[in-house]
């Protein structure tokens, strides 16, 4: 649909174009729960080899849904992911739904394919009764497939699906409930971009309001030695000086406050600049994604100490004729390649979840060299796929990677993310892929 085209519609043509939109994206949604079930049906553990599953880090058969649905081939979901344009876990997650709704859900699924119920909310009730056993699940189903078509709002479907859960199985509700009520936790979340972060706290309801009390009645004490901070500026501050063991000084007394700085721990944050007259003055905090020069200055610079250490020379890291790989080489590749490489990967080298290995793009006894250019992070889950589940990979230039799956389809994988490769472009792709290893980096190609 052209620009000429909407400017010659009227207000209700518009509308009807817009529903019909809805309609499609619903009905492909519909279609490709259908395909991830089809796609689960033909990878089924009959393809496997039994002499040879039972090697270490071979595939072998998962049950993604619940209780009642049939197994699939482990790797299965990756090269489903991949031609979505979705990572590994959220394939597994479309196919485990599909499977849900398919052996656990005959009357919810039936509704979607009806197009009267969107793939959102039965995707939310599949997820929220994976645990339970097929009756249970199909007496959720039953519950909630009324009002599973929009008749109500999503928070109001959340909460009819989590009291149809636990009247199901009121056993499984109490170990949730203890599950959660042992969950306690204070750590710092996921970087919210712009140098900020968050520290968060779970506890029982007495816990979190003896906290709040307390940071509440110091940052009160804080007005006069702080007069132009905001109320939360300076409850952040009362956390500080409360974790240090400051105490709460009586309403008549002045708090005699170290210094802020003197409370921060030694850390170690690398700061990748961007040199050339043509750059922004903007730079990346690993963690805690791009900020600007002056926001290194203005708010880190008052509260941190500065050890300026040597760059790193990516390129000056000499390969090893060895499979073991080097600490220096591993700092080098973390910081020219922090994230897996596997195609629409989503775990990083600071992220919580599974661990992530350094593989040798070209295996080493296969003629791979141990150094830069022929390295890549992958989580443990990647790597069986790449060296067992017929995924094959080259980095043409150190940081950039050309994956294959196993039915001709190409990824390009480098510092911006993933792309599958288009047929028109494949020419091109093919050629670096086969092309002879290089160990120079050569910047203006990632550019």
């Amino acid at each position: 649909m052209h620009e000429g085209q909407l400017e010659a519609m009227t207000e209700e043509q518009i509308l009807d174009a817009a529903s019909c939109c809805a309609d499609t994206i619903r009905d492909a949604e519909t279609d490709l729960l259908q395909l991830a079930y089809q796609w689960a049906i033909v990878h089924s553990p009959d393809r496997l080899d039994p002499a040879t599953a039972a090697l270490p880090g071979r595939e072998q058969a998962r049950r993604y849904g619940g209780a009642g649905t049939p197994a699939v081939t482990e790797f299965a979901a990756a090269t489903f992911g991949a031609r979505i344009g979705r990572s590994t876990y959220a394939g597994r997650q479309l196919i485990a739904d599909a499977l849900d709704l398919h052996h656990r859900h005959p009357q919810l699924w039936a509704r979607v394919q009806a197009g009267e119920v969107r793939a959102s909310y039965a995707r939310h009730v599949t997820k929220q009764t994976r645990d339970l056993t097929p009756e249970q699940a199909g007496y959720v189903d039953a519950g909630v497939v009324e009002s599973a078509d929009g008749r109500i709002t999503w928070t109001r479907f959340e909460a009819l699906v989590e009291a149809k859960v636990a009247q199901a199985a009121p056993e499984v509700a109490r170990e949730k409930e203890q599950r959660r009520a042992a969950a306690t936790f204070a750590r710092k979340t996921a970087n919210e971009g712009n140098g900020m972060a968050s520290f968060l706290i779970r506890a029982d309801a007495a816990t979190i309001n003896a906290i709040d009390a307390a940071v509440t009645a110091f940052a009160q004490h804080l007005t006069t030695a702080f007069p132009d901070a905001t109320d939360d500026e300076r409850r952040v501050l009362a956390v500080l000086f409360l974790i240090h063991g400051t105490t709460i000084p009586e309403a008549s007394d002045e708090p005699d406050l170290p210094d802020v700085a003197d409370l921060l721990p030694t850390v170690v944050l690398f700061v990748h600049m961007y040199a050339g007259a043509d750059r922004e003055k903007v730079v990346r905090v690993e963690g805690h994604g791009p900020v600007t020069g002056d926001w290194v200055r203005d708010v880190l610079g008052p509260k941190a100490r500065f050890t300026i250490q040597p760059v790193l020379d990516l390129e000056g890291q000499a390969p090893v004729d060895a499979y073991e790989i080097p600490d220096r080489h591993r700092q080098a590749v973390r910081l020219m390649t922090p994230a897996d490489v596997f195609p629409y990967a989503t775990c990083t080298a600071g992220s919580t979840g599974s661990p992530m290995q350094v593989d040798h793009t070209i295996p080493h006894d296969h003629g791979g060299v141990s150094g830069i250019g022929n390295y890549g992070p992958l989580t443990t889950t990647h790597h069986r796929i790449k060296t067992h589940g017929h995924f094959e990979c080259r980095q043409p230039f150190p940081g950039i990677y050309v994956w294959r799956d196993p039915y001709g389809a190409y990824y390009l994988v480098d510092h911006t993310g993933t792309r599958h490769v288009p047929h028109r472009c494949r020419p091109q792709v093919i050629e670096l892929y086969r092309a002879p290893f290089r160990m120079e980096i050569d910047p203006g190609w990632a550019a």
